[in-house]
């Protein structure tokens, strides 16, 4: 592969609630991931997670549609994220990195003598929910909950990294093509992330780039989705 790092941009257009599984008594019921300084980030783990699913979507549709060289799309989707019931290909070649603040506004917070939890608030806000009865229209009883949600707008930055090939042969250059292709597909159709999803919540536009995104802006997002929009039925 020509570029072995590339970064994904991640741009919240609603608020988001990248939880990390757990409340904090007394104050909320869902809390968001962040770090000991207080600063929301989201798992490379959990992206990769996303951007798995994204793929075995993309392929369904490649599949539905009659697609040319089909399988050369499920080898890229292997390459990318393991193939199920492979152990020596388990994860595939991307290492998918936390997203994360800019480095220089995480800097500058971690200079501050701002305690935690004020940085924590300060970048995020609460939500309240609660169920409401089919049979009565009103709320349930004990149903309210709170999440904390990261604020809207607000936009964060993963390192995508390739392995090399476990064989120690090189990707061909077509086949990179492919698998960059199809990564910035399953960027294109990942739209949602974190809980309450259904609830407005996790609204996101995710674009694909060969550099930094807050050092040198420069989506490359549709250029390499280009060659997946060539292909044509069988």
């Amino acid at each position: 592969m020509k570029q072995q790092t590339y970064w994904l941009k991640i741009k919240l257009e609603s608020d988001a609630a990248f939880t990390r599984g757990d409340g904090v008594a007394g104050e909320v019921d869902s809390e968001v991931q962040h770090d000991h300084y207080g600063i929301p980030y989201l798992s490379g783990k959990t992206l990769k997670g996303l951007l798995s699913a994204s793929c075995a979507e993309v392929i369904s549709a490649l599949q539905q549609s009659g697609a040319k060289n089909l399988d050369m799309w499920k080898e890229s989707a292997g390459r990318l994220f393991g193939k199920p019931g492979s152990k020596a290909a388990q994860s595939g070649l991307l290492h998918v990195g936390d997203a994360r603040f800019p480095l220089d506004l995480r800097k500058a917070i971690m200079q501050d003598n701002i305690s935690p939890t004020e940085i924590l608030e300060s970048l995020t806000t609460l939500r309240r929910q609660t169920a409401m009865s089919n049979e009565t229209g009103a709320p349930k009883d004990e149903s309210l909950r709170t999440i904390r949600v990261i604020m809207r707008e607000n936009i964060f930055a993963s390192r995508l990294d390739f392995a090399p090939p476990l064989d120690g042969k090189p990707v061909e250059k077509a086949d990179e093509e492919r698998d960059l292709a199809l990564l910035a597909a399953c960027a294109k159709a990942l739209r949602r992330a974190g809980s309450h999803r259904n609830r407005g919540l996790g609204k996101i536009t995710i674009t694909l780039h060969d550099t930094n995104p807050f050092i040198s802006e420069q989506d490359q997002t549709n250029t390499h989705f280009s060659l997946l929009k060539e292909v044509k039925p069988s």
